[in-house]
């Protein structure tokens, strides 16, 4: 019975892993080797849907196009402009600090639909639009922003809420650090940009790495976003590979071939974990000290 009870409290979560995680991934395998469409018959069609993958025309600007959202929004915002905001508003006073990382997760605070209604009002093409009306105060005739530059206006919207979450880890890390490091760095009169660069990054190098492995994954699954706002148009000028799996499997009911999409995501994601690991030299970090402890 000893042996039985930990079965027994693992029981509820053993049974929601295996329901909602474990059952729905065989189905997505199993599904991508078939024809499967509305009509949900199973038909066996081997590497077909994978085959009429490779010879997509849509894939080529598919892939440019999640390359260019990926680590444009990366870059810019989840890790970049997260960073920035770590490092300026731990070097002012907490009282501050805290009222601008406030600031900064409304966006993540407002409801989806909501948050990408604004960015269209935003962006709105005629005078009434905020961009454009503020234009228009200089002079400036309005601008169709949804197709003059669809991609920057996904980069920005995803961006100012993907930046939230790397902000909070990076700034619990910088706080974590020691005050006696940056001490004594200010009795040797090194400035704040030396600061950071020989004492905060290389501290938080393992954080660096994990928002920007974890943020990585994330925006190569996310498309809610690019869905409101320009539902990957126009003219698949914004279509990135999560959003043509979903449009696949759920607008054509193509559940083969999203399936199989799908299953190419997964290893594009597993593949860009392990070149993350790799570079950051995870396995350092999972080395056993040097120093014995008694």
């Amino acid at each position: 019975m000893k042996r039985l009870k930990p079965l027994l409290l693992l029981f509820p979560l053993l049974a929601f892993v295996i329901i909602f995680f474990v059952i729905p991934v065989v189905l997505t395998v199993v599904i991508a080797f078939t024809d499967m469409d509305y009509s949900f018959v199973w038909n066996f069609v081997g590497f077909q849907n994978f085959r009429d993958i490779s010879t997509d025309f849509i894939i080529p600007r598919v892939i440019a196009n999640t390359f260019i959202y990926t680590f444009g929004t990366l870059g810019l915002f989840n890790l970049g402009t997260a960073l920035l905001i770590s490092l300026l508003t731990t070097s002012i006073s907490d009282r501050w600090g805290n009222f601008f990382r406030t600031l900064w997760m409304l966006p993540r605070l407002t409801p989806s639909v909501v948050y990408g209604l604004l960015w269209l009002w935003m962006f709105d093409p005629t005078e009434y639009g905020l961009v454009n009306f503020i234009r228009g105060l200089f002079g400036l005739p309005p601008q169709d922003w949804l197709h003059s530059a669809p991609m920057w206006m996904v980069i920005f919207a995803n961006g100012f809420i993907g930046a939230s979450m790397g902000m909070l880890v990076f700034t619990a890390a910088i706080k974590s650090i020691p005050e006696d490091y940056y001490r004594a760095a200010r009795i040797d009169g090194a400035s704040w940009f030396m600061v950071v660069r020989r004492i905060t990054l290389p501290l938080i190098k393992w954080h660096l790495l994990f928002v920007t492995a974890y943020q990585t994954l994330s925006l190569l699954a996310s498309f809610e976003y690019i869905l409101i706002i320009t539902d990957g148009g126009p003219v698949y000028r914004t279509e990135v590979w999560a959003l043509y799996t979903y449009h696949n499997a759920f607008s054509h009911f193509r559940f083969g071939y999203g399936a199989a999409l799908s299953i190419i995501l997964v290893i594009i994601g597993v593949v860009s974990a392990l070149v993350y690991m790799k570079f950051f030299g995870f396995e350092s970090l999972m080395e056993k000290p040097k120093v014995e402890v008694e």
